[in-house]
């Protein structure tokens, strides 16, 4: 009898100061009394940024599974590959707004294809 329900929630949360981005893990708090029939919450701040996770217990910086100074350590016995990623030297998240990245604009869902409309944003 071992059944596992999966229950998503939806939150839909007050951003005024447009800290987080698509993707962000954020923490919310609860709204005294809702803003709207859909907005309950408020965005406190970012706990972690889109790509550049923490590992909570450590304070380590994480890549899949293992720590990023680990990785630095098998690249240093075993020789760094010349395509791999260099996370120190890479410029901080929103370096490319308006360029390639644009999580920071409001994304929607993509019902229809429209061959003269272009929706830029949608998902």
């Amino acid at each position: 009898w071992l059944q596992y329900f999966n229950k998503e929630e939806f939150i839909y949360a007050h951003d005024p100061e447009k800290k987080c981005k698509t993707g962000d893990i954020v923490l919310i708090q609860e709204l005294p009394e809702k803003m709207t029939r859909l907005i309950s919450h408020m965005v406190k701040h970012v706990v972690y940024p889109l790509g550049d996770i923490t590992d909570p217990l450590t304070g380590k910086k994480v890549v899949v599974g293992k720590y990023r100074d680990e990785i630095a350590e098998a690249n240093e016995l075993y020789g760094e590959s010349e395509n791999a990623f260099k996370y120190d030297d890479a410029p901080d998240r929103g370096w490319q707004e308006d360029k390639k990245d644009f999580t920071h604009r409001e994304s929607y869902i993509k019902y229809h294809e429209f061959p003269d409309d272009d929706q830029p944003y949608a998902v």
